[in-house]
């Protein structure tokens, strides 16, 4: 086990802990895809506190892990994360930014990248989501990006109505299984879609996939580390040849 993965499970252990002896809210910084798995590994021995993980929007891919106490539960609790609105000062002189430009501008400020967590871009202007502590910070600092400057502004989470654009994607497979849905996602063969898998790029609802068989369900959301991520909107019918006809959501 490697260094960084045992810091990171001592550390949720001692939330987890922390939450339940105080009887406190306690919560980790943002955990990529991998972490969560390190996270879900873990969570049988947390069985006693309560755990509601968050990112600022339903399809959240870096989420914060949050550690609630015996009195509040998931809705009368306010996870510790903020969103940024940043639009363009001119937006006649704006440049065309992109995911790479806000993180890296963000980053430059001295922030560490657990401290943020999507960024989701919305034509000329883009939604960043951070803990809450930093939010003021990020929004004073940051005034230009590239060659373009910058307005920041924290953002109610009621007036957010951006979401992931997506393509639905029907079609025929064999089973459910895991390998048959991707091929037909990312319009490719079975065979070129099991390197994924076994090279453990894949994840469904921020899990490490465990194998090619892996049977999916109505809601589940898979990132594919490389190639994107969907939701499976589950089974529309069965043909007469017996394949099931399925349907997902594929996010651009």
């Amino acid at each position: 086990m490697e260094k960084e993965e045992q810091l990171l499970r001592k550390r949720i252990l001692e939330l987890a802990e922390l939450s339940y002896q105080r009887d406190i809210p306690t919560h980790t910084d943002f955990l990529n895809l991998n972490e969560q798995t390190i996270f879900h590994s873990l969570a049988r021995s947390m069985a006693d506190v309560r755990q509601y993980l968050y990112g600022g929007y339903e399809l959240a891919e870096r989420k914060v892990v949050c550690f609630l106490p015996s009195y509040m539960d998931e809705n009368n609790f306010v996870p510790p994360v903020s969103c940024l609105r940043i639009a363009p000062v001119h937006e006649k002189f704006a440049q065309s930014l992109t995911h790479r430009d806000y993180l890296g501008a963000v980053m430059s400020l001295g922030i560490d990248r657990c401290k943020t967590g999507d960024i989701l871009l919305d034509g000329n202007q883009a939604y960043l989501f951070c803990m809450e502590d930093l939010a003021e910070y990020i929004a004073g600092g940051l005034s230009s990006i590239r060659h373009t400057s910058v307005s920041v502004e924290i953002q109610a989470f009621s007036e957010i109505s951006i979401s992931p654009s997506f393509e639905t994607i029907e079609g025929s497979i064999a089973s459910l299984r895991l390998d048959n849905v991707l091929a037909l996602a990312y319009k490719s063969s079975r065979g070129k879609i099991v390197p994924y898998i076994e090279g453990e790029r894949v994840f469904i609802n921020g899990k490490l996939a465990a194998s090619n068989s892996a049977s999916l369900k109505e809601g589940d959301i898979v990132s594919v580390r490389g190639l994107g991520r969907f939701r499976f909107k589950g089974i529309k019918n069965e043909t007469k040849k017996g394949r099931i006809f399925v349907a997902l959501d594929k996010y651009c």
